[in-house]
Parts: C-alpha cells; structure tokens; sequence
C-alpha cells in the first residue's frame, strides 16, 4: 500500500522529470515539496525498498514502471476531479486545485474509472494538461508559450504553466480561457512585454505573462 505522503512525493518526482522520463535531484525534490533534503533522501529509500524509484546517490532519481504508474494514477485522479468541480460542481478553475489535492488520494479504482465514464472521457483537465489514462499513458500535446509566437499571428489559449489562484484570477480579468484567440499585435524588443488583442480588446502583458500560457496557432 503506497501512503498519502508517498504519493505526493511519487507525483513530485513525475512532474519534475517530464511524467518519469527523466532523472531529477533530490535537492529539486526537496524544493518542490517544500522539505529538507534530508527528508526527501529518507523517502527515497522508502520508495525504493517498494521497488517505486530508482536511486543513486548524486546521480538522483527516477520511477521505475511501478513508480509511474503509481504516480500517474495520482495524477488521473487529480485532474479528473478538476474537470467534475468545473464543469458539474461549478467551481471557477482557480478554485479546484486544493479540493482536487484531496481529492487524489481516494483509491476505489472503480469510483475513477466510473468518474471517467460520466464525464464521458476527457482528454484534458480545466488547464489544458493531459489527463493520463488508466494504463497511464498521456496524450503528448503540440503547444507554444505565448512569448514564442510571432507578431501578427493568432492563437489559440491552449493551457497554463502557472496554475496559481493568482494567475488563473488575473487571466479571468481580462476574459482569457481555454479556446480565447488571441492576436499578437507587438512585442518590445527591451524586455519582450506584448500587446495582444482579446476580443477587441487591446491588452499589455509582461513576459512574466506571456511565458505562462500555453498556446497553439490558430487554422
């Protein structure tokens, strides 16, 4: 039986190495997980012993097939409660993330996979992330950051690096969501700020911004 905190620590580990692919530090672990690195070395032997991570010391770590699995069932479940509290629960997408952070840690297989049905198998969560399936393979998703496209072009919103209340509230503010074409009208060659269109709309946006939503060209 995996714990709470290891689950955590097993989704840390997935989301710091590109869904497992990669091995990551336990210092980057530790920073993420807001914990000593003392702490996160002693986890990783737990982990281990259950034959969930891959660990040498200073070369870092990675999940092995178990550990993947483990993780991405985590992440499934995550991100599936995320798509019931907007769409039938109507939570705003800034307000699901803590509930789903509960939430993720049920383990009835059945309830998810029935979750899954009824909301008739979504391939993303309300931030455009990929939602893993119950084997835990996860769509790859063709998308740019804002501050990488060109002026002239328009996109489309496709998701978000930075899933903050605050992010999320300030793109509400200015009517930007999943699916808003957006229209690249000039960036500034001294610190790459852009003014883009939104529904008519002339906006003015740090590349704090710009580097914190994810887009695709639009047809």
């Amino acid at each position: 039986m995996v714990t709470l905190s290891e689950e955590n620590y097993l989704k840390a580990i997935y989301h710091l190495g590109k869904q497992g692919s990669l091995e990551v530090s336990t210092n980057a672990i530790a920073e993420q997980m807001e914990t000593k690195a003392s702490s996160v070395t002693d986890m990783i032997k737990k982990l281990a012993d259950k034959n969930l991570v891959n660990y040498i010391k200073y070369q870092g770590v990675s999940l092995t097939k178990d550990g993947r699995l483990a993780a991405a069932s985590v992440v499934r479940k995550h991100r599936l409660w995320e798509v019931l509290l907007v769409e039938k629960l109507n939570f705003s997408w800034d307000e699901v993330h803590e509930v789903a952070e509960q939430l993720e840690h049920i383990k009835s297989e059945k309830l998810i996979n029935e979750l899954d049905a009824f909301l008739n198998y979504p391939e993303e969560d309300p931030h455009g992330d990929p939602i893993p399936d119950k084997d835990g393979n996860i769509k790859k998703v063709e998308k740019l950051l804002l501050s990488q496209a060109d002026v002239n072009n328009t996109c489309i919103c496709v998701g978000v690096k930075n899933s903050s209340a605050d992010f999320l509230k300030y793109l509400d503010k200015h009517h930007i969501a999943l699916g808003t074409s957006i229209q690249i009208i000039s960036k500034e060659k001294f610190d790459e700020s852009m003014t883009i269109q939104v529904n008519n709309t002339l906006i003015n946006i740090s590349k704090t911004i710009s580097n914190n939503i994810f887009i695709k060209k639009a047809l």
